[in-house]
């Protein structure tokens, strides 16, 4: 399956399931191929709309563990995570886009939209929090795992097959750039991110 698609798919799967999303489930059903990613369209479209809504917010609502916020893995509830935030404006900014969503910049679906467009740096750059995601996600049983399943697959080498694995990624990952603040005051007419307008 093409990247950008199953990309694209997997931030459509993330959000909230609303009406939006159970009219976009005959397209992610023609769209997609990634059997893990088939799997929770398949779930999804099982499920009666309020149920499938009450099991996201059991999900991703009420533990941080279960975060879709990726500086939320790295940063935490510290201070340092504002710089963390103003980086992903930065790197959607660099490349023309302007943030516009409700949720945070670092929200799991936007930075997936992000990269069917121009590419994984930031996946990768987040690679420890999301495969923490993908393992937090598989040890709780939910079906959203498989959608971290097909998107961990999807970047360059083997995902860590444990905790130990997975906090040793993020010990050793990539050195970080210090994004600083050119652009902040860039003009808008910038293309947004559609997901999230």
């Amino acid at each position: 399956m093409d990247t950008a698609v199953l990309h694209q798919a997997a931030a459509l799967c993330l959000v909230y399931p609303d009406e939006t999303f159970r009219e976009r489930l005959p397209l992610l059903r023609s769209a997609v191929d990634d059997p893990a990613l088939a799997e929770f369209v398949a779930w999804a479209g099982e499920q009666e709309p309020g149920e499938l809504a009450a099991h996201y917010v059991r999900t991703f609502d009420f533990r941080n563990k279960h975060s879709l916020h990726l500086s939320w893995w790295r940063d935490g509830d510290t201070r340092r995570r504002g710089a963390s935030l103003v980086a992903f404006k930065a790197a959607y900014r660099a490349q023309g886009l302007e943030f516009t969503g409700e949720e945070l910049p670092d929200f799991l679906p936007a930075v997936l939209e992000f990269s069917a467009r121009v590419g994984p740096r930031l996946l990768l750059e987040n690679r420890p929090g999301v495969e923490l995601l993908r393992l937090a996600l598989t040890e709780s049983g939910t079906p959203y795992a498989r959608l971290l399943d097909a998107v961990c697959a999807s970047l360059p080498g083997p995902s860590p097959k444990d905790r130990a694995e997975a906090a040793a990624l993020a010990r050793s990952g990539p050195p970080r750039e210090e994004v600083g603040l050119d652009g902040a005051l860039a003009p808008y007419g910038r293309p947004t991110l559609p997901l999230l307008n």
